[in-house]
């Protein structure tokens, strides 16, 4: 399953748990192609990631609720954190 896909389409708690399953079976499956593969990494860029959310949201103008972030922010904060150097 898509994991982009997924997360666009997140608005509840059971679809980010799908969303969830689906980003192990990803990690399982395309390991290559993930920036951070340790825990290490992947738990530095999400860090770094976390912080710079909400920069990223205003460039692409999608609203932002940084009091009460929906289950598709912690969403995109993950797949971020796949990635980012």
């Amino acid at each position: 399953m898509d994991i982009d896909f997924l997360a666009e389409k997140i608005e509840n708690k059971e679809d980010f748990d799908l969303f969830l399953k689906s980003l192990k079976e990803d990690y399982d499956v395309n390991k290559a192609e993930w920036g951070n593969v340790t825990l290490a990494d992947f738990l530095e860029a999400l860090g770094v990631y976390s912080k710079e959310i909400e920069g990223y949201y205003k460039n692409m103008n999608i609203p932002f609720n940084k009091k009460n972030p929906s289950w598709k922010v912690f969403a995109d904060i993950l797949l971020g954190a796949r990635i980012y150097e």
